[in-house]
């Protein structure tokens, strides 16, 4: 993946998390703890920012 293309799928991933009502932040901290723990063909639907549970 080039960096412009890599750029543009995070601003896409920080600013549906914003449209969710979800910390971007705490989002890609729970992702990148996740993932690693995962097998390579599981499903990550629910990683995604508008299935993550909000946090207060």
């Amino acid at each position: 993946m080039d960096g412009a293309r890599a750029s543009a799928v995070t601003c896409s991933l920080m600013l549906t998390c914003r449209a969710c009502g979800v910390e971007p932040l705490a989002w890609l901290r729970h992702v990148l703890t996740e993932l690693p723990q995962r097998p390579h063909d599981a499903d990550i639907d629910d990683l995604q920012p508008f299935n993550f549970e909000k946090r207060a």
